[in-house]
């Protein structure tokens, strides 16, 4: 299984630091693209949702359209974090990705959208993703040969 996210640089970002289970984060402020970001709205949504033991893990899996597919799962009551697990929080929203995702997301930024028709979590600005579909559920890995 593959994780993902997606932000914008030159924002107030989490800085991981990944220990052997799990991981603690800080907030700085960085214009380097190795992090996954997570944007306001989404911190908002997540605080809303998952209250302070719980978290949305976020992956990325092959399938969709595009060959690989962004997975959001609510894990209401939190628990142990696996042995690949990063959590990265900021101000309350805590979002837990796998090693092997994290790789596929690194300067993507995690946002909320709200529409008249829907809202939902989503990746954006993923600088791994080479193009998707028209939804946005689904990506091409960008190649470098």
């Amino acid at each position: 299984m593959l994780s993902f996210s997606r932000m914008v640089a030159s924002r107030q970002v989490v800085r991981l630091v990944t220990g052997m289970r799990g991981v603690a984060s800080t907030n700085a402020q960085t214009t380097s693209q190795d992090n996954l970001v997570i944007s306001d709205s989404a911190v908002a949504r997540l605080k809303e949702i998952t209250g302070e033991k719980g978290w949305l893990r976020l992956g990325v899996e092959g399938g969709g359209c595009s060959g690989f597919q962004y997975n959001f799962d609510l894990e209401e009551d939190g628990g142990e974090l696996g042995e690949e697990d990063v959590l990265v929080e900021r101000d309350g929203g805590r979002v837990v990705v796998d090693q092997t995702s994290l790789e596929y997301l690194q300067g993507s930024t995690l946002d909320y959208h709200k529409e008249l028709i829907r809202a939902a979590f989503r990746v954006v600005g993923n600088p791994q993703a080479e193009g998707g579909c028209s939804c946005g559920a689904s990506f091409n890995i960008k190649l470098e040969l």
